[in-house]
């Protein structure tokens, strides 16, 4: 047939033209996917990341009438979650570390259900022990005193907490041989520890909205 399309014929210029063009869109869509990843690796790799999992969508508090601690180092981070979003913090590290009358809490909201809060205390007779403690802040307060406490250090240069309480080269940092902080009242996105022993543990969960401070 005269108007028949000649299926054997190759693609015009406006087919090819299309082509490149979806290969466009496609190279837009996929390089901040890329570079993202390639941040992640970069941070990692220089000590920028704070915690070693994906920290969850919710910030917990906790509160101590007093922490000791050996061993002391200070210095800003970033955390990440299961999106890939990073999230600045303060990491305080403790090589060795007693906690006194400890309270953690956190608080879910659920549909219909309303406020759920989990509540945990420990340390009221015997101190909670922690070793290679890591905490990753937003917010801390208390009354605190410091021995031998250098304020200013490059991160990344810090020896007196754990040996892996580095941060990143030329960022601000501090660290001391021992801390006392009394009325201690912090919010975190993580902790880790090398062992954490709680003795006296108690966990509840309950209905409304019911933290530690």
């Amino acid at each position: 047939m005269a108007n028949s399309p000649n299926l054997s014929e190759p693609p015009g210029e406006e087919d090819r033209g299309a082509g490149r063009v979806r290969w466009r869109r496609f190279a837009v869509l996929t390089v901040p996917a890329v570079a993202v990843t390639a941040g992640l690796g970069i941070a990692l790799a220089q000590g920028a990341l704070a915690a070693s999992f994906a920290v969850s969508g919710q910030q917990f508090k906790v509160s101590a009438k007093s922490l000791e601690g050996e061993g002391f180092a200070q210095y800003g981070s970033v955390d990440v979650n299961a999106r890939e979003e990073l999230i600045p913090v303060a990491v305080t590290a403790i090589k060795e570390a007693k906690l006194h009358s400890l309270c953690q809490s956190v608080v879910t909201s659920l549909p219909i259900v309303g406020d759920i809060s989990l509540n945990l205390t420990a340390g009221q007779k015997a101190p909670v022990e922690a070793s290679n403690l890591f905490v990753d802040a937003t917010q801390l307060a208390g009354d605190a005193v410091f021995t031998n406490i250098e304020i200013g250090r490059d991160a990344s240069t810090l020896d007196k907490g754990p040996a892996e309480a580095v941060g990143m080269q030329d960022l601000f940092a501090q660290q001391a041989d021992k801390v006392t902080i009394s009325n201690l009242q912090q919010t975190a996105w993580a902790t880790n520890a090398g062992t954490f022993k709680l003795s006296g543990l108690s966990m509840n969960i309950s209905k409304g909205k019911k933290e530690c401070f």
